[in-house]
């Protein structure tokens, strides 16, 4: 029998009563009848919300998998939120309600401290936990044996507010390599590159990029070398592509140094005790609890490159409460 609703509750109460008894059952009917502030705090109690890339991404999928996992439908619900990548996720962690974490490139931080896009961004986005790595793909034609000689030369790196467009930047700013960049997408460069009408391209993806695996044998085209030199490694990884990786570029036996950056979980840097750093809190012990979930099909392969104890150059780690306690409603 349904319980006995007074006639003070508005239209709005009894839609939000009666939805949310379909939802969690008749537990929850017991106790109404029940305020809208009450119905939405139960709602949010749990909720954490993660904003990640494109629906054509790895990003998106990552985050599709935290919530399949994790979401347990009462003490914990993730929602996968599609992001408009690096830099607009960070501003969406510091802005939009309802975002508590981000997947981002590990050297967008650096990235918007060194332009100065986000005031304070430092001290007040953390990390969670380092993902897999992306490398740094630098093709170039014959005639360009090292990074130096670019400079002043033309190199495409992608359409603007890309991942490759931003750590393009940053790499050659920090090498103090000064060239000219262009913004054609991946295909339209490497077409330009074979016929000589640029010096190289940038490209950062998880190795072996599918874009390169179309380069014939004796095109002429190679892999530039990147030094992990001590201003690049405070911000990136050291890496390498080998034969295996791209065996028409890369001689048998044989590897070109390169840098790989971080996709990173990122979160506010909430205060201890508060209620969003509990509700973070919780996630990261529900992850940790349940990680070896996502190293089983059909999650994404991606996750068997994860590390929850890696750490990431330039970053604070979040310090989540020794023991998540249960929320409570207020």
């Amino acid at each position: 029998m349904s319980p006995t609703l007074p006639a003070s509750l508005s239209r709005r109460d009894l839609v939000l009563a009666g939805l949310m008894t379909a939802l969690t059952g008749p537990a929850l009917a017991q106790g109404l009848p029940m305020s809208v502030n009450a119905l939405t705090a139960r709602a949010n109690a749990g909720t954490v919300g993660i904003i990640s890339g494109g629906v054509d991404g790895t990003y998106i999928r990552i985050a599709a998998d935290l919530a399949a996992v994790l979401d347990d439908g009462d003490t914990l619900r993730v929602l996968a939120i599609v992001g408009k990548g690096s830099l607009r996720n960070i501003a969406d962690i510091l802005l939009l309600r309802g975002i508590d974490i981000g997947i981002v490139q590990s050297d967008a931080l650096a990235f918007a401290r060194r332009q100065r896009i986000l005031p304070g961004v430092g001290t007040l986005i953390q990390y969670i936990a380092k993902l897999y790595d992306e490398e740094i793909h630098i093709l170039a034609r014959a005639d360009i044996r090292m990074l130096e000689d670019l400079a002043g030369k033309p190199v495409n790196v992608d359409v603007p507010g890309s991942g490759t467009a931003m750590t393009a930047s940053l790499v050659f700013d920090m090498l103090g390599i000064p060239v000219v960049m262009t913004d054609e997408t991946q295909d339209v460069a490497l077409t330009r590159l074979r016929r000589g009408e640029i010096a190289a391209m940038a490209f950062v993806a998880g190795k072996p990029a599918r874009i390169f695996g179309g380069v014939p044998a004796g095109s002429d085209l190679h892999f530039l070398p990147i030094p992990a030199t001590p201003e690049l490694i405070e911000t990136y990884l050291p890496s390498s592509l080998a034969s295996a990786d791209y065996p028409m570029l890369i001689a048998p036996g044989t590897t070109v140094e390169t840098i790989a950056v971080g996709a990173v979980m990122a979160v506010y840097a909430w205060q201890p005790g508060s209620d969003r750093h509990r509700k973070v809190s919780r996630f990261i012990e529900a992850l940790h609890a349940q990680f070896g979930e996502f190293l089983r099909p059909p999650r994404h392969p991606k996750w068997r490159e994860v590390n929850l104890a890696a750490e990431v150059p330039g970053w604070v780690r979040f310090e989540a409460a020794p023991s998540a306690a249960r929320l409570t409603i207020r």
